[in-house]
Formats: structure tokens, sequence, C-alpha cells
């Protein structure tokens, strides 16, 4: 099987480098970058899945591709309550941050999600293992289920752009 993994759409400015986990965002249209995924509107898959968050479906909407499987296994991390939609400055400013959180991955996860790595590892690991064998897929998520799911499957990658697509063949 090979997957193409694509990060969704660019959201408005002002959401833009805060934790937006399941808070359900729409991209900005006018921030669609049409050249970002010329190359993928003219390849063939033989599925296409999104997560069932907005700003996914409205990106393969952007597409023109309105035939798709919507997933919340394909959600990003789910974030404290207190945590969503705040970027970093707003985060160190709460009574509950401390510095010593960002020392360790594990520490910081758990100080800013509702999800235990396990149970988000679970979840991308089960929509991964329900995938039928030699199809050309296309996954339209979010950056840190990309991230996540790239590592299981043994590539790393620190950063995916809006709109960066990759794509990894033979998996098995």
């Amino acid at each position: 099987m090979a997957l193409t993994l694509l990060r969704h759409a660019a959201l408005a400015k002002e959401y833009e480098n805060c934790y937006n986990g399941w808070k359900d965002l729409s991209i900005d249209p006018s921030r669609f970058d049409d050249r970002k995924v010329a190359l993928l509107r003219k390849q063939k898959f033989d599925l296409i899945y999104s997560s069932d968050l907005l700003r996914c479906q409205q990106t393969l909407e952007m597409m023109d591709i309105d035939d798709y499987v919507t997933d919340e296994r394909l959600r990003e991390v789910q974030f404290r309550e207190e945590i969503e939609g705040l970027n970093f400055n707003e985060i160190e400013k709460l009574d509950s941050y401390k510095t010593s959180y960002i020392e360790e991955r594990e520490t910081w996860h758990a100080y800013i999600c509702a999800e235990s790595q396990e149970a988000f590892e679970a979840r991308i690991k089960s929509f991964l293992e329900e995938l039928p064998i030699n199809k050309e897929i296309l996954i339209c998520s979010h950056g840190g289920t990309l991230q996540k799911m790239m590592a299981m499957l043994g590539y790393a990658k620190n950063k995916i752009a809006y709109l960066e697509n990759i794509r990894i063949d033979n998996v098995v």
C-alpha cells in the first residue's frame, strides 16, 4: 500500500501557532495555495480519508475532492480544555504552567493534553491496521496526527507545513 499524507490548509492567522486539537475550525480560503496541491489533484487514489474536523474536509473540497470517508481517529491529539486554542505565550501565563513541563516530551504532553500518548497512538494504530493493502490512499489530517503516524511507520519529520504532502510507499 502507498500512503499520501496531507496536512490540511491554513487556518485564519489568528489560529496559527495555537494548540487547536479538537476545536472545529475552518480553513482560510484566501490562504489556500493551489500550487501546493496541483500534483495531488492529478493523482488517482483508490481511497481518500479525512479527519472528521471541518478544516480537513474543507481542504479536500477546495481540491475538488468530494468522495472521501471521514474518520474521527484522524483527529489531532485532544488538548486539555484550558489549553485548547492558546498559543505558547498564552500557555506560559497560566497559573498551572511550570517551565519544567517543557524539559521532556512526555511531561509536556501530560500537561497540555487530555488524551494520553498511549490513547493517541492506539487510535492511530487502529486506523492504520484497518487500511486495505495494495491501494493508493490519501489521508488528510492534522500536523500532530501525521507526525505521529509517520513515526509509527518508521519515518521522522519534525514539522509538517500546511498543505504539505508526504508519500510513503510500501507500507506494510
